[in-house]
């Protein structure tokens, strides 16, 4: 489950970073210059032969440059098409909300599951010993099994509100709770976030729509630990711009964990990230980090998933959450009164894909697969 709190701290720092990484790029109009204009001089002892050769290649350059110029013009008109068909869908609207579901007096709860407030990020870094990896694993596994059988519900007609409901018997029938459910006042037992929602929609009254796409959040608390996952599934016929903003998100969790291990610096999760999302235009979400995550819902350390220069490094025993969200345009975002469901400003579609992760010395252990 993302997290908003802490990541605006470092938002005037991560504005003079993105601003320094993105002045070294040179401007069209630089490129021209660099291209165009430095004056071709020859030397007065040149044969007039040689001058109309060398005027024969800088006609030939020029054409073969026009030509990539008019081919790269053409190529980003087609994306751009192509975004401004994907967001010229209805928006998002709020359907009704139900009251939230029971769960049963024998299921052990956690200590939020009482109170509306929304509780602190614990400075704690969350390690675990043998036996607590077992519980961790055992959370996970069964946050993985509830996201899969959710992701099978998801078709044109279904309502958010029925995938929840589904969802919370399907926890409380393994002897766990919904950790979503009454954390800092959320209503339901996971998020579900639409086309345009980042993160941390209310599952409502709804039907998915023929060509949406929704990233389904499930954390369930099992045994006194938090397992944390999601994934953004395709619902019916989705346009392939979606698709493969689907695709290069889930590349770009793959790779933020593949740079972790005993030893490494957190920053390299968001470096990596980047980078992937950058070579296709996406833009990657600053507001919503990653966090630790085992006893304690969400703890330091918080995952930053943009370039940043945050400090500390990874601990064999560690456990703590990868989520990245890429959008089509626009990362700037908009908070619904509702003080959670979280969209795009400028209404572009969002996809998001996490997973828990256990540092080892080698590498990560993904906990949230089964």
């Amino acid at each position: 489950m993302a997290l908003a709190s802490a990541a605006r701290l470092a938002h005037s720092s991560s504005l003079q970073l993105s601003a320094c990484f993105h002045g070294e790029a040179l401007s069209s109009s630089s490129k021209s210059t660099l291209f165009m204009g430095a004056p071709l001089t020859f030397s007065g002892s040149a044969l007039p032969g040689k001058q109309l050769h060398s005027r024969k290649q800088l006609v030939v350059f020029s054409k073969k440059f026009s030509g990539l110029q008019e081919a790269m013009r053409i190529k980003r008109e087609r994306e751009l098409k192509s975004v401004k068909k994907v967001t010229r869908r209805p928006p998002l609207r709020r359907g009704k909300v139900s009251p939230r579901l029971l769960v049963p007096d024998h299921i052990p709860k956690p200590p939020y599951a009482g109170s509306n407030l929304l509780p602190e990020i614990s400075s704690e870094y969350q390690s675990h010993d043998s036996e607590g990896i077992v519980h961790m694993r055992a959370a996970c596994e069964l946050a993985a099994r509830v996201l899969d059988n959710a992701g099978k519900l998801v078709r044109p007609s279904v309502t958010t509100n029925e995938i929840d409901k589904a969802v919370h018997q399907m926890i409380i029938d393994a002897g766990a709770y919904p950790s979503p459910l009454g954390y800092g006042g959320f209503p339901k037992s996971v998020c579900t976030s639409v086309n345009e929602c980042m993160c941390h929609g209310i599952p409502d009254s709804r039907q998915l729509q023929d060509g949406d796409i929704i990233n389904i959040d499930v954390t369930v608390y099992l045994n006194g630990y938090h397992g944390d996952t999601s994934k953004t599934f395709l619902c019916g016929d989705v346009s392939d711009a979606m698709k493969h903003l689907v695709k290069v998100t889930e590349e770009c969790l793959e790779r933020g964990i593949a740079v972790c291990k005993d030893g490494a610096s957190f920053k390299k999760i968001g470096k990596r990230i980047s980078e992937h999302a950058e070579k296709y235009g996406y833009g990657v979400v600053e507001r919503f980090v990653g966090h630790g995550v085992g006893s304690i819902f969400h703890s330091e350390p918080l995952i930053y998933h943009h370039r940043n220069d945050q400090p500390g490094h990874m601990v064999e025993g560690q456990t703590f959450t990868i989520e990245p969200i890429l959008t089509l345009g626009s990362i700037d975002c908009i908070t619904w009164p509702d003080n959670w469901t979280t969209v795009t400003a400028d209404g572009s579609p969002a996809a998001q894909f996490e997973h828990s992760i256990l540092i080892t010395k080698t590498g990560a252990e993904i906990l949230t697969t089964y």
